[in-house]
């Protein structure tokens, strides 16, 4: 990378750390444990709210999953609209109709009922609902909504994006391809309801993919630049939680606890990244989402070893950390190589639970745009711990190809 733009990067990292500080990190307030949906009504009740848009998506409500909330809210008088068109990966179109049933039916309210692209379409479509005049295209990046959102309320159904804590929605562009985020302060729910129960029928793949998402989230805020005293403290319980909890839900898919931990897990791994920020594995990840709809904890999970393997030394000190708090064996080993042993066990459990370890279905054509589409997102914003180019960035996606 062009040193001067190298110095533009890791100044710009450092100025925005400074200006984040004096921004309100106070996360949601959180309800949680078995059968802790039931709770919510009650909760909108007491905000004073009679009238909620459910943003979810086709296959949760054909499945029955919002019975209980629904009854919990007749119960309480509280009216409601449900709109289920998310798809995997939200759209500016799906986040504009959410919008406008919201308007449509004068609600007061917004409940994310669903994995994370339900919540990005319901943080998206508040954000809309709040500010008129701003197209999401022009909301894209940092602090470009400005402005008080209706209450929102987030029930994750997966345990692995951490949205439910988090300042950023990502949308989907589907006329240009291009998957980014909104971020802004305003964007973070007011309440956070982790329902283990609400997670014991997902798939077998989508536990894996969004438990190693929930993983890339700690672990790229660890290793990151922008860590504070509090991200820092999050992204060490995380970890060990994933590395303890993950494989048993995916084997043992009833097992409560594990799942109730693993929603812990990724709520404190959403803490950890909403504030330290991500890298590069995200800005490839969004990018190979908006080009083929790779599901965004499935491109997380194959990426992650290349982006660590691709720092290098920059990283051998913090990955030796993890590998020790994870319970790895490191006994006798140096820092180099308790860092690769961590790389060597999230590759390892990746094929223990199935998720491939490249991509077949990225176009050589592509390539330039996607790397060049991922370092925009990347630079300078992402404070990663080594700096990467397009070139760079290139020969990195050409390795990940099957």
């Amino acid at each position: 990378m062009n040193k001067l733009y190298a110095c533009y990067c890791r100044g710009y990292q450092a100025a925005f750390r400074v200006a984040t500080k004096v921004l309100d990190w106070t996360g949601p307030r959180l309800i949680q444990g078995a059968g802790s949906v039931k709770k919510l009504p009650s909760v909108i009740k007491a905000d004073k709210i009679d009238n909620v848009l459910i943003v979810t998506d086709k296959v949760l409500h054909g499945l029955g999953l919002l019975d209980s909330l629904k009854a919990g809210l007749e119960e309480k008088g509280i009216d409601y609209v449900v709109y289920d068109g998310t798809q995997p990966n939200p759209t500016i179109p799906n986040i504009e109709e959410a919008r406008q049933m919201y308007l449509d039916n004068n609600c007061k309210g917004v409940v994310a009922f669903g994995g994370g692209s339900s919540m990005d379409c319901a943080k998206a479509a508040a954000a809309r609902v709040a500010v008129p005049d701003k197209s999401i295209p022009q909301m894209r990046g940092v602090l470009k909504v400005r402005a008080k959102l209706p209450t929102l309320y987030a029930i994750p159904t997966t345990a692995g994006t951490g949205s439910e804590t988090t300042i950023a929605a990502v949308v989907v562009n589907p006329d240009t391809h291009e998957k980014y985020a909104i971020n802004d302060i305003c964007l973070r729910p007011k309440y956070a309801i982790l329902d283990p129960e609400l997670t014991v029928g997902l798939p077998p793949h989508i536990t894996s993919t969004t438990g190693m998402d929930a993983l890339t989230h700690a672990v790229e805020a660890f290793i990151g630049r922008s860590n504070t005293l509090q991200t820092t403290a999050a992204a060490e319980k995380a970890v060990p939680m994933i590395f303890a909890n993950l494989e048993t839900c995916y084997n043992e898919p009833k097992n409560l606890e594990a799942r109730g931990n693993m929603l812990t897990a990724s709520f404190y791994a959403g803490i950890a990244f909403t504030q330290a920020y991500v890298g590069y594995v995200h800005a490839i990840a969004h990018n190979l989402g908006g080009f083929y709809n790779v599901p965004h904890g499935l491109a997380n999970a194959i990426i992650l070893p290349y982006v660590l393997r691709f720092y290098g030394e920059s990283v051998y000190d913090k990955l030796a950390h993890l590998a020790e708090i994870a319970g790895l064996d490191v006994a006798g080993k140096t820092r180099e190589e308790k860092a690769n042993l961590f790389i060597d066990e999230i590759e390892a459990m990746n094929q223990r639970m199935n998720i491939p370890s490249g991509f077949d279905c990225i176009k050589e054509e592509d390539i330039q745009t996607i790397a060049e589409r991922a370092m925009l997102e990347g630079n300078p914003l992402y404070p990663v711990p080594k700096l990467m180019d397009v070139e760079q960035c290139k020969e990195l996606i050409h390795s990940m190809m099957l």
